[in-house]
């Protein structure tokens, strides 16, 4: 007797896990071989599909690429929204962002490796995703309603911005993964050393804690 044909949510459950599938092994690819480096074909190999579906999926090679982009983006921007900037205080609130931005990068420095390559293309794929395009808000919202907290305690300075909060967050965060080997290699310390993180994640804060209360 034949199997009874797959349900609707079946298939579609089928189609999301392609797409996961095929995204996790792009994400791999494209951060270790650069946009011009990976191939399509090289993808396909490695999921439980073909360069045809991806491109069904996906639509081509750049498609592809700014998914992988926007998916790296959402999943940082997401966690930052768990953070309960209402209820914490000014200077935990910050210190929580910081660490989990530090916590996150050294997790996925995939995410590092491709931010860099869109830098080297300047920008010219996260330019074209409307996705991205809108995620600058949220990037800010919660540094924003800290920092405003703060200065109405009269705890933070007056003249502290959010994006320039959110850049000291992110170069501390990033210059560690990504500088890693250079560093090591000219000052011969390895700045992802398991015996200095703790003092590395608790250095971020006091940093960022010194600036806005001075």
């Amino acid at each position: 007797m034949a199997a009874p044909p797959s349900s609707d949510a079946e298939r579609q459950r089928d189609k999301d896990r392609t797409r996961a599938d095929i995204l996790e092994v792009a994400t791999r690819e494209f951060a270790d071989k650069g946009y011009t480096g990976a191939r399509v074909d090289e993808i396909a190999e490695r999921t439980s599909t073909t360069k045809r579906m991806i491109y069904y999926y996906f639509g081509g090679k750049e498609q592809l690429y700014i998914a992988v982009l926007e998916q790296a983006y959402l999943a940082i921007r997401a966690l930052e929204a768990e953070v309960d900037v209402e209820h914490l205080e000014p200077e935990e609130g910050i210190r929580r962002l910081a660490e989990l931005t530090f916590d996150h990068h050294e997790a996925h420095p995939d995410f590092i490796r491709l931010v860099s390559i869109e830098n080297i293309h300047r920008a010219e794929h996260i330019a074209r995703s409307e996705v991205l395009a809108g995620l600058a808000n949220p990037a800010l919202d919660g540094l924003t309603k800290l920092l405003e907290r703060g200065r109405a305690a009269g705890r933070f300075r007056a003249d502290a911005d959010p994006l320039d909060v959110h850049m000291v967050i992110s170069s501390f965060c990033v210059f560690r993964l990504a500088n890693r080997h250079t560093f090591a290699a000219i000052f011969g310390r390895d700045m992802l050393d398991p015996g200095r993180r703790d003092h590395h994640r608790r250095m971020l804060g006091d940093m960022l804690i010194d600036y806005l209360t001075s």
